[in-house]
């Protein structure tokens, strides 16, 4: 595949480790494993995991940013889907998902949403809940250990390490701001990939 079809240059994925997943991996995640190193960890498939970034920017791009929350138990996701947020007007949980926010019109947490993303598929597993009882469409982050039950859109990356989460969110919200049209192009971006990495 050619690098300029490529949504960063290969490098910046490498740095990033998006690519590392874990010893363990489930039968769904195994269209996406590219090899298994000596070492035992399985190594992802870069060119599907740039596809699948790219179809993720496509599809939250059919969304209001009012309508698409984005939830992130996982503490090195904090930052970067805070970032995510502030520049695309989505809505975002890092920490604790509060549950029944999206089912429960009683709660004063009450939201209605349209599409959730979540970075991990275990420890977000109530939103994805929450999201099934209520037909919304759910777009996940999963490693080679993830289970991908309940899921419409499948990303797969290493969504433990905080470079690798910092690295999808700098893509997907310059993607998003692009085809929204609230920027122009690449060059419009003024943000850093640091700017949404934990240190």
């Amino acid at each position: 595949m050619a690098e300029e079809h490529l949504l960063v240059p290969t490098d910046e994925y490498l740095k990033a480790g998006i690519h590392i997943g874990t010893k363990f991996k489930t039968k769904y995640m195994e269209q996406f494993i590219y090899k298994t190193r000596p070492d035992g960890l399985s190594v992802l498939n870069l060119q599907r995991i740039d596809e699948r970034i790219n179809i993720a920017a496509n599809f939250l791009s059919k969304y209001a940013p009012e309508d698409i929350l984005v939830v992130s138990r996982r503490e090195g996701g904090w930052k970067p889907v805070k970032m995510f947020g502030k520049l695309t007007g989505a809505r975002v949980f890092g920490g604790r998902y509060p549950p029944g926010i999206l089912t429960n019109p009683q709660l004063d947490n009450y939201i209605e949403i349209k599409i959730l993303l979540v970075t991990d598929s275990w420890p977000d597993r109530n939103a994805i809940n929450d999201a099934l009882k209520s037909g919304i469409p759910v777009i996940a982050l999963c490693d080679t250990n993830n289970q991908a039950n309940n899921i419409d859109l499948v990303v797969p990356c290493n969504n433990k390490g905080k470079k690798s989460l910092g690295l999808f969110f700098w893509i997907l919200t310059r993607e998003y701001m692009k085809n929204k049209g609230m920027i122009k192009n690449n060059d419009d971006f003024k943000y850093t990939i640091e700017d949404f990495s934990e240190e």
